[in-house]
């Protein structure tokens, strides 16, 4: 398990050095990406964050990859702590048993429907908690993927002089 890992990330790291596009074109499409991941439910995101990345242009993998952020696995966790965090914020207490309840009646309808059929109060805090997630994890995942591919491809350029 480690070892796919490891090659699942250097294949990632790889596919951002090599995209064609700017530093800054290919940090943008990540950023999408990861904002798409945390403001639109499960299932929704590569319908929106593609277009969106084509119609910017911006890198195309970055805003598939970075919406990987929630997965089947993940969402197990984020979506509830998301949604608790900002029913704390909006002074609504919301119990851990509860929001795992209602997320897993989403789950196992898996629609639309079975969302909006929740509460409006776990619906708003869902929403807004996702928005949230992606106004802090946005930033942080343009500037670190700028940064990341800068030093790659200033590192290539250089091994490339040095060879020849």
């Amino acid at each position: 398990m480690n070892s796919s890992l490891a090659r699942y990330w250097k294949m990632l790291k790889r596919k951002m050095v090599r995209d064609p596009l700017s530093p800054e074109r290919v940090a943008a499409g990540w950023a999408l990406g990861m904002f798409i991941g945390c403001s639109i439910p499960f299932g929704m995101q590569l319908i929106i964050s593609v277009p969106l990345a084509v119609l910017l242009r911006v890198s195309k993998i970055g805003a598939t990859l970075g919406t990987f952020l929630t997965n089947p696995v993940t969402i197990f966790f984020i979506y509830p702590a998301q949604t608790m965090a900002t029913g704390w914020l909006l002074g609504r207490n919301f119990t851990w048993d509860y929001i795992l309840k209602t997320m897993q009646k989403v789950a196992e309808e898996g629609n639309w429907n079975s969302l909006l059929s929740l509460s409006g109060d776990v619906v708003l805090c869902f929403f807004l908690g996702g928005v949230m997630l992606a106004f802090i994890l946005s930033p942080i995942t343009y500037f670190a993927v700028k940064s990341f591919v800068m030093r790659r491809r200033k590192r290539r350029v250089c091994f490339e002089r040095s060879m020849s």
